[in-house]
């Protein structure tokens, strides 16, 4: 294999490649991007940990064809570091190296036999639908935090893509909390539902994001993005996700208005005392037009603050788990957001004032 490629484009391809491989290191393949001449003068270049694969097609000027499997640790790191990023790139493959010549530095890797890199899928399906990148990203982006880390329960630890109508719902639950994103997506066809590892979203999060339109294709085993000339495919979770909608209630005993950034600061002041459980106590009382948090560690102290906020309906004292509070925050771009309280051992629903798209259901603690 002989070519010659931009140092900024193939730069940019192995550095997302490398992300990918480096989940796998201790499998010497794994560990590897695998570059390929294609015949129309450009370069492919892989790398799969064998539940996500990634590919992307770069210009170059081909003057021998051929492949090679090079670890990508290696092989990012030197052109990261290659200060003149104007010049051409040329790698060479002769003897079981490949030599990276980069402006005025010259680097020399060993391969492994190319052969023994896996097959990335592609899928036959038909059941593809198109949506702007960005917009995948912002609803996985939305609920992902919810998702379990355990493997135990796979539908758990996963993100719920749904077609409903002319939206696209995503959701994620761990069982003690539960956040759910819509999309409104035009001319969207029916797909059905597809459960997305969690493990496979942070990856897929940095290669969609800030993209254009995106066709997604579904298959019983996985899903894959194609855009420009890059593809990703990732296994999905072969289960049942729960029936979520069924534990949302329906009525509130208790309703709070407030603006985020007030809550976002109390709870940040509060964190400083919290304790080992993250535990925070919600005092509302109607009445006096009160709504205090509360958190007390007692190996630092206690705190207590005051939020300003429109309440109506029943008095109540209530404590969560001040991480699941916090994290749903993010996914909310309205100024102001409602509190709605079922009661004692109740869950709480957080949504946003503006925009009813988003829904974010969290469990209280025990005393």
């Amino acid at each position: 294999m002989k070519i010659e490629t931009a140092h900024n484009k193939i730069k940019s391809a192995i550095s997302t490649a490398e992300r990918i491989s480096k989940r796998q290191s201790n499998v010497p393949i794994l560990s590897c991007i695998f570059f390929e001449t294609i015949k129309n003068n450009s370069i492919i270049i892989k790398s799969t940990d064998l539940n996500l694969g990634f590919e992307i097609l770069v210009p170059a000027k081909v003057n021998e064809e051929g492949s090679c499997a090079v670890p990508a640790g290696v092989v990012s790191a030197f052109l990261a570091n290659i200060q003149d990023s104007n010049k051409a790139v040329k790698l060479e493959t002769s003897g079981g190296m490949v030599k990276i010549i980069a402006g005025s530095a010259t680097g020399s890797i060993k391969t492994i036999p190319g052969e023994d890199f896996p097959i990335i899928p592609h899928s036959q399906s038909k059941n593809t639908f198109s949506i702007h990148g960005s917009d995948f990203v912002k609803g996985l982006k939305s609920v992902w935090y919810s998702s379990s880390v355990s493997s135990i329960k796979p539908e758990l630890s996963s993100v719920y893509v749904n077609c409903d109508g002319e939206f696209v719902v995503f959701a994620a639950t761990d069982s003690f909390r539960l956040a759910e994103k819509k999309l409104h997506i035009k001319k969207t066809k029916d797909f059905g539902s597809i459960l997305i590892p969690f493990y496979s979203i942070p990856e897929i999060i940095r290669v969609l994001e800030n993209t254009g339109p995106v066709e997604v294709n579904l298959d019983k085993n996985q899903i894959s993005f194609s855009f420009e000339n890059t593809y990703l495919v990732s296994r999905i979770i072969d289960g049942v996700f729960p029936d979520y909608k069924q534990i949302i209630p329906k009525s509130y005993s208790t309703e709070i208005v407030c603006l985020k950034q007030d809550i976002i600061n109390a709870l940040k002041l509060s964190h400083v005392f919290s304790d080992k459980f993250n535990q925070i106590g919600f005092s509302i009382n109607p009445s006096e037009k009160s709504f205090e948090l509360s958190t007390k560690n007692s190996d630092i102290g206690e705190n207590k603050i005051s939020i300003d906020a429109a309440i109506t309906g029943d008095k109540l004292a209530i404590n969560f788990n001040q991480k699941y509070i916090s994290d749903c925050l993010q996914s909310i771009d309205s100024d102001s957001i409602s509190l709605h309280f079922g009661g004692t051992n109740k869950p709480l629903l957080v949504t946003a004032n503006s925009d009813q798209s988003f829904r974010y259901l969290v469990m209280p603690m025990n005393r």
